[in-house]
């Protein structure tokens, strides 16, 4: 698809979802945007390559049509985003991301439902029949979670670690009775009351908002009916805060994203050893800017019992794209020059990966001298390469230690 493909279509400025469709009409990926034209538009940049990645460029190219829906707030737009991925499983969007990690919003089977954030990898036969309804995945990140705080403001829910039933201690009643007073958590409330709380809950993130607003008018005006204009009025501002969401925090100005199709994952990579032996290698990660230490993993070299980084890499990149159920990151970092570039594009090529490479030179005082890989990614996430290769330096070193010390 061409960009001069689109110069008829007059595509919407509000927030919403848009298709790129194949030629047998097949819906081949599927995004969300907070401005419809702006995003849409952005893929058909003479570097999208660089902005997105090799295999969104592929997808453009293969593409044959767009189309959109609008959305009334961005928050919609994530939700509708996330259901139809679920319904019409693109392959672009299937191959782009490894939802296993990525956040679920789970409905509890409590008499008080609970609703609780959990990763994927989290969600498992054991723990499924605990709910009675999971919603995702959603790219974990700053963006869900502001997008979890505007949901509650509209609906309040309980979220404790614990049942509300059985919160017998003194602390718990005491975490719970504030959060009432906050607004987060349920006033009083009968079971039913509270039900009927959860079942807009699940409207909501089905994308049927619609349905709760024809609830609510149904009972603003029995309540009117009834004289109870006070009890009345609480309900009209309920529908008023539906029809009117209040999702600023979630307006991102796209042009400077490296894509708001996926979280920001950087991964990397490390090697450490003393002149060949114990040798280790390591990958830190620093996901939407934070350092993800519970994501960090440690490698024993077996391949080499020199003094062979390149070849040592080469091991814990193999190692480490076998787990195709850990998520996938958006570029990888290497400690290193163009050998160990050249090292982790061969490895992530015989994974039939298209991920970027980033290498950071360093000096004789292993201080950063400059940079290999794309510019754009570079300028755009100096800050962040150098943190990422810091951990993954500061990780190896540790763990090369300890295992010295086990010897």
């Amino acid at each position: 698809m061409e960009k001069s493909d689109l110069m008829w279509r007059k595509i919407p400025k509000e927030p919403g979802v848009y298709f790129f469709r194949g030629s047998r009409k097949e819906v081949l990926y599927i995004g969300k945007a907070t401005a419809l034209q702006n995003r849409v538009k952005s893929y058909f940049d003479a570097v999208i390559s660089e902005k997105r990645s090799v295999l969104i460029e592929k997808m453009v190219r293969e593409a044959k049509d767009v189309e959109w829906v609008t959305t009334d707030s961005v928050l919609e737009a994530m939700l509708l985003e996330t259901n139809l991925i679920r319904t019409h499983k693109p392959f672009y969007n299937t191959r782009s991301k490894d939802d296993k990690s990525f956040n679920h919003v789970v409905i509890t089977k409590d008499e008080f439902p609970r609703i609780l954030i959990v990763r994927g990898k989290d969600i498992d036969k054991t723990t499924e029949h605990e709910y009675q309804y999971i919603f995702g995945p959603y790219p974990s990140g700053v963006l869900f979670r502001d997008a979890m705080k505007i949901v509650r403001k509209l609906f309040q829910f309980y979220d404790s670690d614990f049942s509300y039933q059985s919160s017998k201690s003194k602390l718990l009643k005491g975490k719970i009775d504030f959060n009432r007073q906050i607004g987060l958590y349920p006033n009083q409330c009968t079971k039913a009351e509270y039900a009927r709380t959860i079942r807009h809950v699940c409207l909501f993130f089905e994308g049927k908002k619609q349905k709760i607003i024809a609830d609510l008018e149904k009972e603003m005006r029995r309540l009117a009916k009834q004289e109870k204009f006070e009890m009345a009025h609480v309900v009209k501002r309920k529908i008023f805060s539906l029809q009117h969401i209040q999702d600023v925090s979630l307006i991102k100005d796209e042009s400077r994203t490296y894509a708001d199709d996926k979280s920001i994952r950087i991964e990397a990579y490390d090697i450490a050893h003393l002149q060949g032996s114990d040798m280790v290698g390591v990958m830190a990660v620093v996901e939407n800017g934070i350092t993800a230490k519970s994501e960090y993993r440690k490698f024993i070299i077996h391949s080499t019992k020199i003094a062979d980084d390149t070849k040592a890499l080469r091991e814990v990149l193999e190692r480490r794209l076998a787990h195709t159920e850990w998520m996938s990151p958006t570029f990888i970092v290497v400690d290193g020059s163009t050998a160990q570039v050249r090292t982790a594009e061969t490895a992530l090529k015989l994974a039939g990966k298209f991920i970027p490479v980033v290498g950071v030179v360093k000096d004789e005082h292993h201080k950063p001298v400059r940079f290999i890989g794309s510019k754009k990614i570079i300028e755009e996430y100096k800050k962040l390469i150098l943190l990422a290769n810091a951990e993954s330096h500061r990780f190896a070193i540790s763990f090369h230690r300890s295992k010295r010390k086990i010897v």
